[in-house]
C-alpha cells in the first residue's frame, strides 16, 4: 500500500511564502509524480495574503498559541494568531479528509516548523520548537516531518 502525503505547498514549488517565493525541493516534485500528494499552505488557508509580513511566535510555543496564551505576531506587531490557528485547523481537516500517512512541512516556519522556529525577536535566531500547524497535527496523531527529514529518508528510494 502506497503512502499518502500532505506537503507544505512551498516545498512543491508554489510561491506562497511570506516573501512570495517558494522553497521548492526536487525530491518533493519527484514524490508528486509517483504518490498521492496533497499540497497546501496553512498561512494562505488561514486567510493571510501573499506576500505578507514575516511573523514569529512570541511569548511561548505553538501549543501556547493554540490555547491562547501566546501569540503569532508579524514584524509590525500585528497579532495574526487567529489566521495561523485557522490555517492549522484547515490543514488538519485536509489531513483527516485525505487520510494522509505522512505530513512533510517546512522547518523554521511559525506554521510548519517541525524542529526549529524563530525565537520571536525577528533576528533570525532559531530555537527548538514547533510551528502552529505542526503542533496541531502532532496533537492529532499525524506523523509530521521536516523537508530535510524527508530528504534523508528517501534520498536513495526515488
Amino acid at each position: 500500500m502506497q503512502l499518502k502525503y500532505l506537503v507544505s505547498a512551498c516545498l512543491a514549488g508554489q510561491a506562497v511564502r511570506y516573501d512570495a517565493t517558494s522553497n521548492m525541493q526536487h525530491v518533493i516534485l519527484q514524490l508528486m509524480q509517483t504518490h498521492d500528494v496533497v499540497t497546501a499552505c496553512p498561512e494562505m488557508l488561514g486567510g493571510l495574503s501573499c506576500p505578507r509580513f514575516p511573523a514569529e511566535i512570541q511569548n511561548g510555543q505553538a501549543s501556547d498559541v493554540l490555547t491562547g496564551s501566546a501569540q503569532v505576531k508579524d514584524v509590525l506587531g500585528v497579532d495574526v494568531s487567529a489566521e495561523f490557528i485557522a490555517g492549522a485547523q484547515r490543514m488538519l481537516a485536509l489531513a483527516q479528509q485525505h487520510k494522509v500517512d505522512v505530513v512533510v512541512l517546512k522547518d523554521n516556519s511559525p506554521s510548519c516548523g517541525t524542529h526549529y522556529i524563530y525565537d520571536g525577536t525577528f533576528t533570525r535566531t532559531k530555537i527548538h520548537g514547533h510551528g502552529v500547524t505542526a503542533a496541531l497535527l502532532k496533537q492529532h496523531g499525524f506523523q509530521v516531518i521536516s523537508e530535510q527529514d524527508f530528504i534523508d529518508l528517501v534520498q536513495d528510494q526515488l
